[in-house]
């Protein structure tokens, strides 16, 4: 896997899980819901990658 789609498909997860914490530490579902997503998205990403890397070695 590529180094910078690797770091920003991890930041995008990381990202995430300060979002969906930070929303629930304020009551706000909306902003939780947005953070789960971003880390689904993130980690999609990641087991994607990882699935095209396999088939090339």
């Amino acid at each position: 896997m590529g180094a910078g789609k690797k770091a920003k498909n991890v930041a995008k997860t990381t990202k995430g899980k300060v979002k969906e914490t930070t929303g629930k530490a304020l009551g706000n579902e909306s902003m939780e819901a947005k953070g789960r997503g971003e880390q689904m998205m993130g980690d999609a990403k990641q087991a994607a990658q990882k699935a095209k890397d396999a088939l090339k070695h």
